[in-house]
């Protein structure tokens, strides 16, 4: 069974506007499942279902086995949520909030004192336990809100964009934190700005255009649509001088003839010549011989990959807003009509 399954999802507003136009998805248990998509793409919209805050207008969706629209309680039983905008109280302690959280889910006092020294621990917030939550930095706060979503030890947990606007040190442990969490059995249902996260956390990931499913699969199989990695290469004379410098157009030729032994070329950039290649870095070694068997001298090579950027450009045409560190922490924005 499927841990978050949805077919023919979809959620109109008020207006014709269409947010999410029949999303199927199927998430194993046991899986880290990175969603992408622009802003005002539907990825919200969706994990807004999924968790029971917002009903579908067409389509139906289950999550631990249970229909978001009506088993709602069964679903909130059984998922963690750690939203981007964290709703913790600035006047509690740290240990106070979890152990409040114990109590909302019916948990014994004992038991709840039990769960929030462990988690504290677990997200490395012992020492500041007993501060206020107010004097928490943001990578913190973040963790000590993954610590709430856990209390009552959920089968799927939703993460909406866990990371953002974190520093780097923060954004580490975080992953980890991820990382050991599905180790231990807990599907992810991870949504991200950092193509990065993705890359690293997700054994799938699916990207959401227009309100539409337009990619899904293993980053690896994502990356292999747009493309097979190719070496850049610029050739240098006996010198040492560059010859792409010096413009030795028979010197070029000659390279590309050897080159294309190894790939299909590619319109050269910047001065060097690119060459597709099959087998990525194994390649490397065999056309710097091939280059030096003809007399021709390697001056820089650099092996560039495909990557989930060129993926999600492909099927969006658009970057992804916060892939480059400069995101203000905004979230997706609702339809107006949703308000």
């Amino acid at each position: 069974m499927a841990a978050i399954e949805t077919e023919g999802l979809r959620r109109d507003f008020a207006g014709g506007i269409v947010a999410v136009d029949g999303v199927d998805l199927a998430v194993e248990e046991g899986e880290i499942y990175g969603f992408l998509g622009p802003n005002g793409a539907g990825k919200t919209t969706t994990v807004r279902m999924l968790v029971t805050l917002l009903r579908p207008t067409g389509g139906r969706a289950t999550v631990a086995g249970y229909d978001v629209a009506d088993q709602a309680s069964d679903v909130r039983k059984s998922i963690g949520v750690a939203l981007q905008e964290a709703a913790l109280d600035p006047l509690m302690k740290g240990r106070e909030l979890l152990q409040l959280q114990a109590t909302l889910h019916g948990i014994r006092k004992a038991r709840g004192d039990e769960l929030a020294d462990s988690l504290l621990d677990r997200v490395g917030l012992t020492k500041a336990a007993d501060r206020r939550v107010g004097t928490y930095s943001g990578g913190m706060r973040r963790r000590l809100d993954l610590a709430t979503a856990l209390v009552h030890e959920p089968k799927v947990l939703f993460l909406d964009e866990p990371t953002t606007g974190l520093d780097p040190v923060s954004r580490q442990a975080v992953w980890q934190e991820v990382s050991d969490l599905n180790d231990e059995g807990t599907t992810v249902f991870l949504t991200t700005q950092y193509l990065e996260e993705a890359d690293m956390l997700a054994d799938r990931v699916g990207i959401i255009s227009d309100g539409k499913l337009v990619a899904e699969g293993t980053p690896e199989a994502l990356k292999a649509q747009v493309g097979k990695p190719h070496l850049e290469l610029s050739l240098a004379s006996a010198d040492g001088v560059s010859v792409s410098s010096e413009g030795n157009d028979a010197e070029e030729d000659k390279a590309e003839e050897v080159l294309a032994r190894f790939g299909k070329l590619l319109p050269p950039r910047d001065g060097k010549l690119l060459v597709e290649v099959a087998h990525g870095a194994s390649d490397i070694a065999p056309v710097i011989r091939a280059l030096d068997d003809s007399g021709l001298a390697v001056e820089s090579l650099d092996l560039v990959e495909p990557s989930l950027d060129d993926v999600f450009v492909e099927k969006t045409g658009q970057h992804l807003e916060g892939d480059d560190d400069a995101v203000d922490g905004a979230a997706e924005p609702e339809p107006a009509a949703a308000e």
